[in-house]
């Protein structure tokens, strides 16, 4: 563990004095002054008192920021400004990098599924997670269903009520009850969160994939395109970004951090998810698929009976309906 990560650690537990931290994390008192001096940098406010050193009150949103208390095993690359952590994400992929969360306060080139634009101004939760799952390139879709899980629980520990529409777009609330088809009547809610999941792999295993996640969270309404939503015009109050970033994190770490828990991944999916049971239809390459969608599959197939028969979609479009007429 680098002294960064292990001062972070320490601090946890309340003040600690220099010669105290030395000794624990076992270097010289220069190097954890060195240390402290680059958090600060950084804007983790390490503070100086009577009793040593200690962390800030309100950590700010800030690399360490969401390091401190993480309890998932990923290092953070933070920026004020990036085009694409996505794109950040592959770079660092491409140098041998594994479990590390590069997290930016806006982007510039966000795009979100089929090369669409995907607004993703100051104030958002923007963060892509590069791993290397020893899975075959076959089951990298179920990475895709976890990043969503771990988003939902991420807004609902905020206090947003969210759910997931197949396969991966994060919403809020319903349909218009009014009768009204509105831009978030089509998608069953209106969305506040989406995830890009790319990959490199051979025949046999990934060799690596980056989830992007992106959560319009303390995001002005004004900034965001019809029928999208954010934490903060939801709760009425912005949320604390680096809290949400950290249990993002921990939940997706729960969820596939390690081979043995893959299996955990569409139990937790389906339980999230709002679009099991309703009415859908699903514009695929090959035309649209219309029925009540059933189930989901592994590595993510939404099972649709089409009254005819069931189908497995593995990728399109999904629109909620109203009933059968639509």
């Amino acid at each position: 563990m680098d002294t960064r990560r292990a001062l972070l650690d320490a601090l946890e537990d309340g003040p600690v004095s220099g010669p105290a931290l030395a000794a624990e994390i076992d270097v010289s008192r220069a190097a954890v002054w060195k240390a402290v001096e680059a958090l600060r940098e950084e804007g983790f406010a390490v503070e100086s008192t009577a009793d040593g050193y200690a962390a800030p009150a309100d950590p700010a949103y800030c690399a360490a920021g969401i390091e401190f208390g993480l309890d998932a095993p990923y290092a953070v690359e933070y920026h004020e400004s990036l085009p694409s952590t996505n794109d950040r994400a592959r770079e660092l992929a491409s140098e041998g990098a594994a479990d590390v969360a590069v997290v930016a306060d806006e982007q510039t080139g966000g795009r979100g599924r089929l090369d669409r634009e995907w607004v993703a101004p100051s104030g958002g939760v923007w963060l892509s997670l590069v791993t290397r799952p020893r899975v075959p390139p076959a089951r990298a879709p179920l990475f895709t269903l976890a990043a969503a899980v771990a988003t939902v629980d991420a807004c609902r520990e905020a206090g947003v009520d969210a759910h997931i529409k197949w396969p991966n777009d994060v919403l809020v609330g319903d349909s218009d009850a009014s009768g009204d088809r509105s831009a978030s009547d089509s998608r069953g809610g209106r969305k506040v969160a989406g995830v890009l999941t790319e990959m490199e792999g051979e025949a046999d295993r990934v060799s690596w994939l980056a989830a992007g996640i992106g959560v319009n969270a303390n995001v002005d309404a004004e900034a965001l395109p019809a029928g999208a939503t954010s934490l903060r015009e939801e709760l009425g109050g912005p949320v604390d970004r680096r809290r949400f970033a950290a249990t993002l994190l921990e939940r997706f770490a729960a969820l596939a951090g390690t081979p043995d828990r893959i299996d955990r991944i569409l139990p937790a999916w389906r339980d999230r998810a709002s679009t099991l049971g309703k009415r859908v239809r699903v514009e695929t390459p090959t035309g649209s698929v219309t029925g009540t969608a059933v189930d989901v599959e592994s590595p993510g197939a939404l099972v649709i009976d089409t009254g005819d028969g069931t189908r497995r979609v593995h990728a399109g479009d999904c629109e909620h309906l109203r009933d059968a007429a639509d």
